[in-house]
């Protein structure tokens, strides 16, 4: 009974009409006040942020804030894929025959994830990443290889939140919110990066729209509130790190795995 009275307030929770209430607050001038109480309940080192707090005008512009520079040095050596986020992987592994396994217990489809792209040949026997943003988290999007913009695609959806319970009971969670799906060409193929919007994410931004092309850890986009990013390697271009493990803690910039040319014969 406490799962189904919880799985209603999800669903109640997840109309566009309350996160727009939620974001109006946390841009206005009077959410500044609670930046020190933010820091303090999920112990985020402010330390890092860019400006100093009493400089932030309002939660969001907290929320959303840059680093100092050199808070997170990205591994730049030729073949290698970067983390986009700091964040928990909550999953990865092999892409299986369009089907991404065992995602808190559920399977999903790339197609599903993909809104139907014509893209999604490319990733269904690809590799992928499902990166867990947390209130805590830097909550900046960065680029993980350098390369163009090949395609961007805004799917409007719900705002469920993302956390361990709506992961593990609503259905499909990734594929139902609303997406920003950034298709990324680089040396040895393609990537997507799939920006997930969550309950009280009032937006997902691009840090510059103008941008089509970007170096590694380059400034991609940012959520308004946490959220979860899905990274999808193309068919045979990706070996991941040994070293990683579906729980790690990762931050933006560290080495995910080796980037190559595909070993595999992939439509286009």
């Amino acid at each position: 009974m406490a799962k189904k009275i919880l799985r209603l307030m999800t669903e109640l929770s997840s109309r566009k009409s309350i996160s727009k209430i939620m974001g109006r607050f946390s841009h206005s001038r009077v959410s500044r006040y609670f930046i020190p109480m933010f820091i303090k309940t999920y112990q985020i080192p402010a330390l890092e942020a860019e400006k100093d707090i009493h400089e932030y005008r309002s939660l969001n512009e907290f929320f959303t804030r840059k680093l100092k520079t050199g808070m997170r040095p990205i591994d730049d050596s030729e073949h290698s894929l970067t983390c986009p986020v700091d964040g928990l992987i909550t999953a990865m592994g092999p892409i299986s025959s369009g089907t991404i396994l065992n995602v808190k217990g559920q399977n999903y489809t790339v197609k599903d994830l993909l809104h139907h792209s014509p893209h999604l040949e490319l990733y269904k026997n690809g590799y992928v990443f499902v990166l867990y943003l947390s209130p805590t988290n830097y909550h900046r999007i960065h680029s993980p290889v350098t390369g163009t913009k090949v395609e961007s695609e805004h799917i409007k959806g719900r705002v469920y939140p993302v956390n361990d319970f709506a992961m593990t009971h609503m259905p499909s969670v990734l594929s139902r919110n609303e997406r920003l799906i950034t298709y990324i060409k680089h040396t040895f193929g393609e990537i997507a990066v799939v920006k997930v919007g969550a309950m009280n994410v009032s937006s997902i931004k691009y840090s510059d729209s103008d941008v089509t092309a970007w170096d590694k850890g380059d400034d991609l986009a940012y959520f308004e509130f946490g959220s979860t990013v899905v990274l999808l390697t193309e068919n045979g271009t990706f070996t991941p790190s040994s070293d990683l493990k579906t729980g790690d803690a990762v931050r933006m910039g560290q080495y995910l795995g080796r980037m190559h040319i595909s070993d595999q014969s992939t439509p286009r």
